[in-house]
């Protein structure tokens, strides 16, 4: 009876690597990168994609349509020197220390889910908080010699908190060269089936 037991238990983890084995592989990111593990401020997330191949993202990033203005499409790139990313290289950036990865959205919609490793700075308050990117306050404004490399998104094509909070930043000083921007944002990255952290998933 024991070794009955003790053979359907190891069959059972056996089974169960080899299925998570074999979901890892069904739908990575990218070819050579099935998953990948980010420092986040409550420790480290696995940012991968739902494996159910059916899975269909539903509520608010469903929405194809939105009275334009506000939600009007945003410019490929926000501001003359800043660059546009996508996915694969904010995942770069995420896995980057020297880098950070910016939630400029209200709070409640960075608490309905989020970026692993994402802070959450509203495009509303970047101007204040210049200092948590690396810049120092002086009597001028903001000295920004040691501003980090920094990537901001908020939600979607259509969203204009990120462009907002970018023209901003620039506009206190921050060098364009060192402001990233993921157009695509939540929306993007929620029909990617990519992890989000916090709210539903």
């Amino acid at each position: 009876m024991i070794r009955t037991l003790l053979f359907a238990a190891v069959a059972m983890v056996l089974g169960y690597t080899a299925r998570g084995q074999a979901e890892e592989l069904k739908v990575g990111i990218a070819r050579d990168m099935p998953s990948v593990m980010v420092e986040t401020a409550d420790g480290p997330v696995e940012i991968s994609r739902i494996q159910d191949q059916d899975h269909e993202i539903t509520g608010d990033f469903a929405k194809t349509s939105r009275a334009c203005p506000p939600f009007c499409i945003q410019p490929m790139t926000p501001a003359e020197g800043v660059t546009t990313i996508g996915e694969l290289e904010l995942i770069a950036m995420l896995e980057d220390p020297e880098a950070l990865v910016v939630d400029s959205r209200t709070v409640d919609w960075f608490a309905g889910g989020s970026i692993p490793g994402a802070i959450s700075l509203p495009y509303t308050q970047v101007g204040d908080r210049l200092s948590d990117l690396g810049c120092e306050p002086d009597f001028d404004g903001w000295d920004c010699t040691n501003a980090r490399r920094v990537a901001l998104f908020c939600n979607g094509l259509w969203c204009g908190q990120s462009p907002t909070a970018i023209r901003a930043m620039i506009a206190a000083g921050y060098p364009a060269e060192r402001i990233f921007y993921y157009r695509g944002g939540m929306q993007s990255w929620r029909v990617l089936g990519l992890t989000v952290t916090g709210g539903e998933g």
